[in-house]
């Protein structure tokens, strides 16, 4: 499961690993209206956050790390929705990643300085989708997942190589 954190718009992207490929199993936004108390966001996040892990059980949970610029202000809330999902994952026992975002870029699209619109086609061209996933929060949060899953399934072919051999 990969993350794209936000208190506004958090998205999500639930990948299955098969063999050497992906397939998108689910992705969308949470959104919050700039009318609810910061508490209450993190609590709507919190609460589909854990529904769809309870419908789709992840075995991880991937998440893009903060990147500190400027506004030190939409940082900071952007680590509340970082950590909220990083609190429904370890509630059910999901270990959690987190990755750059120039390693997800890195991963996907083979250039750590790749553009959004570059991410998107790429996700929906490496999950076989007919069309680039939208919004863009939902791709950046199958981004997420590619670059998890795409080391992960290396991790265990190499797990599961070094098992039969040894």
């Amino acid at each position: 499961m990969g993350i794209d954190p936000g208190a506004a718009n958090l998205g999500f992207g639930i990948v299955r690993v098969e063999g050497n490929r992906m397939v998108a199993l689910d992705g969308g936004v949470v959104e919050t209206g700039p009318e609810m108390l910061m508490e209450r966001r993190l609590e709507k996040i919190h609460a589909a956050l854990g529904e769809l892990m309870a419908w789709h059980e992840p075995r991880a949970l991937a998440i893009e790390q903060v990147y500190f610029g400027k506004n030190v202000g939409s940082a900071m809330v952007v680590g509340q929705a970082s950590g909220v999902a990083m609190l429904a994952a370890a509630q059910r026992g999901i270990k959690c990643f987190a990755y750059t975002p120039q390693a997800i870029k890195m991963a996907v699209c083979g250039s750590g300085a790749a553009g959004k619109e570059q991410v998107q086609r790429m996700v929906g061209t490496l999950l076989g989708l007919p069309e680039p996933p939208t919004p863009d929060h939902a791709a950046d949060a199958l981004a997420v997942a590619i670059c998890h899953g795409g080391g992960e399934g290396r991790r265990q072919a190499v797990s599961t190589a070094m098992g039969v051999a040894g």
